[in-house]
């Protein structure tokens, strides 16, 4: 089978790239279902803290970018660490973004049937929306990456659609008390810990840092993205109190797409349908960079790194992954139990890995003395 090139570097992005990057890799799915899970209206100062919180780590990943290893991509790697300890490396990132990359696709579509194709099968929605990721990551990591600006300014005014949900009668001041906890549980922690994994995602940039011109000033962009990012969650969340309140909003899944249903317009019967599918951009560009990600995982796994990308390994893969959604999906995604152990599954991965492997990098970056 005839080579093909996924991860040539031509070019190479600016920071505004970096900015839509970060931002949409800390709103993935668990931006949808956030306000079921957290609930207490005090919970918007938790948002807040824990963004304060992100912006440290985002200060390490800054650091890290500005080193000598960030451009180099697997040598570098190879150099901080051995090349033995990449591939385990490797291997257990393999693991994570499996399930990172299932529970995005399992999730985000378990909305497009219910609101979208109710009758349909949803291993058809699967396969087909995996097709097309399969097909813009197959067009190499360079235009992946440049698939950002649409997925970005597809998606970033969504928010705004809120606006209504301010306004009365839906807005009701009394719905965002108390602001103050009057009483503090484990329940609690575990909220803040959900908010957390929700910003993680920027620490995938590192398998960037070839493609990223980081001569610029990293920390300002990683900064713009994490300041949208906590600004939406914190509009996202108030609109749901205000609209739902406290007590009922627990009991409703997906909240946000539920407040976009009561959206009219005078031009389109249903709103929700248009919007959901336009965050499908969204959906795209996420699983489409995991998937490089992860066929560029297998090949260090397998010490196949220094030959050439092929398409019958790269199809290979996406194969395997299709398989191992769809199998998850028939099996382990049914029963609300089986769902709730993934997504708690999920959102101790994604903070394990946010805040260790930005440290961990800076840690050994200076530990070789050279940042």
């Amino acid at each position: 089978m005839t080579a093909f090139s996924l991860y040539d570097k031509t070019s190479t992005f600016g920071g505004i790239y970096l900015l839509f990057l970060a931002n949409r890799l800390q709103m993935l799915y668990f931006f949808i279902i956030m306000p079921t899970y957290l609930v207490h209206p005090y919970m918007i100062w938790g948002i807040i803290g824990i963004g304060l919180l992100s912006q440290i780590n985002l200060i390490l990943l800054s650091k890290w970018f500005s080193s000598d290893f960030a451009t180099k991509g697997y040598q570098g790697f190879v150099e901080l660490f051995g090349k033995r300890a990449v591939r385990f490396f490797a291997l257990v990132g393999l693991f994570i973004m499996l399930i990172n990359i299932t529970v995005i696709t399992v999730g985000k579509l378990d909305i497009v049937q219910e609101f979208i194709f109710p009758s349909m099968d949803k291993n058809w929605l699967i396969l087909c929306i995996l097709l097309i990721c399969c097909y813009i990551a197959a067009k190499g990591m360079e235009k992946t990456i440049r698939f950002v600006v649409i997925a970005f300014f597809s998606t970033i005014w969504l928010v705004l659609l809120f606006y209504p949900f301010f306004l009365p009668p839906i807005a009701a001041l009394h719905d965002l008390y108390p602001l103050i906890p009057t009483d503090w549980s484990l329940q609690s922690w575990k909220e803040l810990l959900f908010v957390w994994s929700a910003l993680s995602g920027p620490e995938y940039l590192i398998f960037l840092g070839p493609w990223l011109d980081t001569k610029q000033r990293m920390l300002k962009y990683l900064t713009i993205a994490n300041t949208i990012t906590i600004l939406e969650y914190v509009l996202v969340f108030v609109t749901s109190l205000l609209f739902f309140g406290s007590h009922y909003l627990s009991k409703i899944n997906f909240p946000v797409v539920h407040m976009v249903r009561f959206l009219q317009s005078p031009v389109f019967e249903r709103i929700d349908i248009i919007l959901i599918s336009v965050h499908m951009f969204h959906l795209i560009l996420v699983v489409a960079l995991f998937l490089l990600f992860i066929y560029g995982a297998i090949r260090i796994t397998a010490g196949r790194v220094q030959k050439e990308t092929t398409r019958i390994g790269f199809m290979t893969s996406c194969g395997l992954i299709m398989a191992w959604i769809l199998i998850v999906n028939q099996w382990f995604w049914q029963t609300e139990a089986e769902q709730n152990r993934l997504l708690n599954l999920t959102m101790w991965l994604g903070a394990f890995t946010y805040l260790v492997v930005p440290a961990s990098l800076l840690v050994a970056v200076k530990r070789k003395g050279r940042i």
